[in-house]
């Protein structure tokens, strides 16, 4: 992304208890971006969002802030607030208090006109207007997480933090309410850093997406990046559905899997080099057997509302595919895949790992698993 940086990391390692939870990342973030760290629970996404706040102080590295280091700065200090998800309302305030907090704190008393004026800002931005004196505790989630955002945009910080803050809503509030955070982002200029597990949320909110494993960056880029050239399997398939299957380059722009040879559009890898093949379920057209690339037998079909959901078995690998065109179980069918909807990645440590839809999950494999460990 253009722009300047407002916040580097450099080399953040940081461990609790003797476990690696960040493992040397470094990371840029610019100012007016709306950045994701996305991930699984346990990635590293929430210490590294404690780390810029300076609620956790990193064991190696740097972290700066317009220019500035400031690993030993406090977090009071840094021009730099949090919505947290459970939103650490006051109770006792009233929502027009709550949200003057923090200018009552600053050490240069601003007059009482002054403070009224931005607050009714703040209400006017969050579509709170006329709640002022309503007690906090009277409120809806999607209510008072507004009351917490308005609390933190009112010191007019140069970056928000947002700890998963949509987590506690329901589904089509959680939906306007991401709506409403990036337009909130776009009309203040604020670097939003936003924490969550949803990949769906953090495709359609962000400017930037930082996939995240084991305390490391898997990926940085765009959402439409991340979806269509994932840098490895582990990024294609918790981004989406994903079949992945071995492949091997024959040569630029050609490749086989699955006993065919198809044209694609990428190169720069080696004759014959072993790699990961990924085919996003919506890319691949079901068609007659005498007209397939690929034949195989309908597993199962789910029907999803706008699509059906079928698994085809292809040479004892199970394919997803998405279809508009209702397919009945245990029927063969040809599938077509066209150039551009390959993809080619390198061969990596998440190879073999995932892309066959035997099942939906590895826990799912563990629990028919007589020989796996349970835990205490």
């Amino acid at each position: 992304m253009n722009g300047k940086k407002i916040i580097e990391l450099r080399g953040i390692t940081k461990s609790f208890d003797g476990e690696v939870v960040l493992d040397n990342i470094s990371l840029d973030i610019y100012e007016d971006e709306f950045l994701t760290l996305l991930g699984p629970s346990g990635c590293g996404k929430t210490t590294t969002l404690r780390i810029i706040g300076g609620f956790e102080t990193p064991d190696s590295g740097e972290v700066f802030f317009d220019g500035k280091k400031i690993n030993d700065t406090p977090p009071y200090k840094r021009n730099i607030n949090t919505v947290f998800q459970k939103y650490a309302l006051f109770p006792h305030l009233n929502v027009y208090e709550n949200i003057a907090f923090g200018l009552r704190l600053q050490k240069t008393k601003l007059p009482e006109d002054e403070i009224s004026r931005r607050v009714k800002e703040m209400l006017e931005m969050v579509n709170l207007r006329g709640f002022e004196r309503r007690r906090v505790t009277t409120l809806s989630g999607g209510q008072q997480q507004r009351v917490a955002i308005a609390r933190a945009l009112i010191n007019n910080p140069k970056v928000l933090l947002l700890d998963e803050p949509l987590g506690a809503l329901d589904l089509k509030l959680r939906k306007d309410m991401q709506n409403e955070l990036k337009g909130m982002q776009k009309r203040t200029g604020i670097t939003f850093i936003y924490v969550t597990h949803d990949q769906e949320e953090a495709l359609s909110m962000s400017d930037t997406v930082v996939v995240m494993n084991e305390g490391s960056i898997m990926q940085i880029g765009t959402p439409t990046d991340i979806y269509n050239e994932p840098s490895n399997a582990y990024v294609a398939d918790f981004i989406g559905e994903s079949n992945i299957i071995d492949g091997v380059m024959l040569a630029d722009r050609s490749v086989r899997f699955a006993g065919h040879t198809f044209e694609c559009v990428d190169g720069g890898f080696g004759k014959n080099e072993q790699v990961d093949v990924v085919v996003r379920p919506e890319d691949v057209d079901v068609v007659a057997v005498d007209k397939g690339m690929l034949t195989g037998k309908v597993t199962s079909v789910t029907f999803k509302g706008v699509h059906w959901e079928i698994i085809v078995d292809i040479d004892n690998f199970k394919w997803m595919i998405q279809t508009t065109d209702y397919v009945a179980p245990d029927a063969e069918i040809g599938v077509y895949i066209e150039p551009d909807a390959i993809h080619i990645m390198k061969k990596s440590e998440y190879s073999d790992m995932f892309g066959d839809y035997s099942s939906f999950s590895d826990e799912l494999d563990e629990l028919s698993d007589v020989d796996a460990e349970g835990e205490e």
